[in-house]
C-alpha cells in the first residue's frame, strides 16, 4: 500500500525548494552592491539553501515557530534571505515603515510585543537609545560585529549551515506576519497576516495579471519583492531609497531595466510620475503595476506612450488589510477620464476573482454582523467592503479598531467569514466597475444632505493646466464643515498668477452640482505633504489643520 505523500505546508516559502529543484541556476534576485553596481546575484538554489541555514541558526537562538520578530533591515540580500528564513521557521516577522514618526514607531514596536529584534546596526542603536521593543530577548544585527546584539546574521547562517531543509509545517490559520499600516490617516495598526492570506495573494496576483514564471521584475516596493520567488520571477532590486520613490533617479532605474531586460515593474504613482517625466521608452517592459493611490490620468497616458503597444499598465486597488481587491488596465482608465474629471470618482476596475465586493451605507460606528440590509442601492455612494481569501481578519492588540473594520458574516452552509470594511467610499456602475470616491474619514459633511468626497471633487479642479494637485478638506464642526480646496500649483507658476487661477477654479467648480459648494480656495506654498510609504497619498489631515489656521487668521 502506497503512503500518501505529506501535504505541502501553507507557506509562501514552500515554493523555494520546488524552484531550487526545477531551476537551480535561475537567478532569484540581483541586488546593488556597495559600489552601486549589481555585483550580488542569488540563484534559487542559493536562496533556498541559505534561507534554510539561517532558519536553522535562528532556531538555535530561540527564534522558532510563532516567535514575533521585528525586522528592520534595508532591501539588501540579507532582507530577503532573512524573510524567507523566518517564513520557513514559522516565525512571525514584524514589519514597520522605518520612515514614520519616532513616537509612532515606538508605539508600533511596543504593541507588537516582539520576542526578537533583527536589524541593521543603526536600528540596534536606536533600540538601545530610544527603548524600542524592550520585550525582545534575542537581538541580531546584519552588521559585521555583534555590537549591541547577541550575534550577527552571518554567525546565525554559519551556525545553521548543513542542517538541511527547514520548512515548518505551518497551517493556513497560523499567523505568518504582522504588517503595520502606513498610518497615513491615523496611528499605524498591525495587520495580522495568516499563511493563507499570503498564499492567496500570490495566486490572485498571478491570475489577475497573467504572471508567468521566468519574468524579470523590478519591484520598487520591497515587500512586493517577496512575492517574486513564489511566482518564479527574477527580482532586480532597484538602486534607490524605497522610502522616497518620488526622489528616485530615473537614470539608475533605466540602466537596470536595459541591462537585465526587465519585463515587469511595480511602483507607486510617485515613481510612475518620475519615469513618465523622464520620458525614456521602456521597450522590454510588458507589464507595469502601480498601487498605493490613484494614478493621475496624465501619468497613465505618458507611461503607456513609453511602453510597447502590447504592454499593459495595471492599477490594482487594495490596502494592507486586503490586496488585491479590484484591478483596471490603463487604457480603460483613460477611456473613463472624462467621467473622472466630471466628478464620478476614480474607476478602480472590476473585483478580482474570488473576492466579493459590496457597498454598504456610510456608518462611522462598528457593525458586528452582516446583513443584506446594510447594502445601498445600485449607483449610490457608500463604504466599500470586501470578503475574500486575502481579506485579513484582525489587527494585533487593537480590539476596538478590529471591531470598526470587520463584520462577521454567516454563510448559508453554516460557516462564517470576515467582511473587511475598506474605510473607502465608492459605488458600482451599471457595467460592474467599482469607482473609488475617497477615504471615509476624509469626507466633508457640509450639512444633512451634502457630503463631499475627495476623489469626486479634486479631479474637477486637477484638470486646470496650472494645477499640480488639489486637496479637499473640511474646517469647522463635524457635520457642519466648510469645504476648502487646498491647491498646489505647477512648478514655475508664481503666486502673482494665483488670483487668476483662483477665479478660473471657481468657474470650474460652478459647472457641477457637487463642486459648487466649494467656495474657499487656498494656495499651499510648497509641495503637499504625502505618505512615507508610497509618497502618493496626500496628507489631508495636515492640510486641514493648515487651512483651519488660515481661515482663523493664524500664522500657518
Amino acid at each position: 500500500m502506497r503512503e500518501t505523500p505529506p501535504a505541502t505546508p501553507c507557506n509562501i516559502a514552500a515554493a523555494l525548494p520546488r524552484l531550487a529543484r526545477e531551476r537551480p541556476e535561475q537567478v532569484a534576485m540581483r541586488c546593488p552592491g556597495r559600489g552601486g553596481g549589481y555585483q550580488v546575484a542569488i540563484t534559487y538554489a542559493q536562496l533556498d539553501a541559505r534561507s534554510d541555514a539561517i532558519a536553522a541558526g535562528l532556531a538555535r537562538r530561540g527564534i522558532v515557530r510563532g516567535t514575533r520578530t521585528v525586522v528592520m533591515v534595508r532591501p539588501t540580500p540579507e532582507f530577503f534571505l532573512l524573510m524567507f528564513a523566518l517564513f520557513k521557521a514559522g516565525a512571525v516577522p514584524v514589519l514597520v515603515d522605518p520612515g514614520i514618526d519616532r513616537r509612532a514607531l515606538k508605539q508600533c514596536l511596543d504593541e507588537a510585543r516582539p520576542e526578537a529584534f533583527i536589524g541593521i546596526p543603526l536600528a540596534l542603536l536606536a533600540k538601545a537609545l530610544l527603548g524600542w521593543a524592550k520585550s525582545a530577548r534575542v537581538r541580531i544585527t546584519t552588521g559585521r560585529r555583534a555590537w549591541l546584539a547577541d550575534a550577527t546574521l552571518a554567525d546565525v547562517e554559519r551556525d545553521g549551515a548543513g542542517a538541511g531543509p527547514q520548512l515548518a509545517d505551518t497551517a493556513p490559520d497560523d499567523v505568518a506576519g504582522l504588517l503595520f499600516t502606513s498610518g497615513s490617516t491615523g496611528v499605524p495598526k498591525g495587520v495580522v497576516y495568516r499563511h493563507r492570506h499570503f498564499v492567496a495573494q500570490v495566486g490572485m496576483l498571478r491570475d489577475a495579471f497573467g504572471i508567468e514564471a521566468g519574468g524579470i521584475d523590478l519591484p520598487t516596493f520591497p515587500p512586493f519583492a517577496l512575492f517574486d520567488p513564489a511566482l518564479g520571477l527574477t527580482s532586480i532590486i532597484p538602486d534607490m531609497d524605497p522610502t522616497r520613490p518620488a526622489k528616485a533617479d530615473p537614470r539608475k532605474l533605466h540602466a537596470a531595466i536595459r541591462r537585465f531586460g526587465v519585463t515587469q515593474l511595480f511602483g507607486s504613482p510617485a515613481l510612475m510620475r518620475v519615469l513618465a517625466g523622464h520620458g525614456e521608452p521602456l521597450p522590454t517592459v510588458r507589464r507595469v503595476t502601480s498601487a498605493g493611490a490613484p494614478v493621475p490620468p496624465e501619468v497613465v497616458a505618458r507611461m503607456l506612450a513609453l511602453l510597447p503597444p502590447d504592454a499593459q499598465l495595471w492599477t490594482p486597488y487594495g490596502a494592507t488589510e486586503c490586496l488585491p481587491v479590484a484591478v483596471i488596465e490603463g487604457r480603460e482608465l483613460l477611456a473613463l477620464r472624462e467621467r473622472t474629471e466630471a466628478g464620478s470618482g476614480t474607476c478602480v476596475g472590476r473585483p478580482v476573482a474570488r473576492n466579493t465586493v459590496r457597498i454598504i451605507r456610510i456608518d462611522d460606528g462598528a457593525i458586528a454582523d452582516w446583513s443584506d440590509a446594510l447594502r445601498v442601492a445600485p449607483g449610490q455612494v457608500g463604504e466599500i467592503t470586501v470578503a475574500g481569501p486575502s481579506a485579513t481578519d484582525a489587527y494585533f492588540n487593537r480590539d476596538a479598531q478590529t471591531a470598526l473594520a470587520k463584520i462577521r458574516e454567516r454563510l448559508p452552509d453554516g460557516g462564517e467569514r470576515i467582511v473587511h470594511r475598506m474605510g473607502d467610499l465608492g459605488w458600482f456602475d451599471a457595467d460592474g466597475r467599482l469607482w473609488f470616491c475617497g477615504r471615509k474619514s476624509q469626507r466633508v459633511v457640509v450639512d444633512a444632505v451634502t457630503t463631499l468626497c475627495t476623489e469626486q471633487v479634486e479631479p474637477v479642479f486637477n484638470a486646470h493646466p496650472g494645477v499640480a494637485r488639489t486637496a479637499l478638506v473640511g474646517t469647522g464642526a463635524q457635520g457642519m464643515q466648510s469645504p476648502v480646496l487646498c491647491v498646489e500649483l505647477n512648478a514655475g507658476i508664481g503666486k502673482r498668477e494665483w488670483p487668476r487661477i483662483e477665479r478660473e477654479l471657481r468657474h470650474l467648480g460652478e459647472g457641477f452640482v457637487h463642486t459648487a459648494k466649494v467656495d474657499t480656495f487656498l494656495r499651499y506654498p510648497k509641495p503637499f505633504p504625502v505618505d512615507i510609504r508610497h509618497n502618493a497619498k496626500i496628507g489631508r489631515e495636515t492640510l486641514a489643520r493648515w487651512a483651519a489656521a488660515r481661515r482663523n487668521g493664524e500664522r500657518a
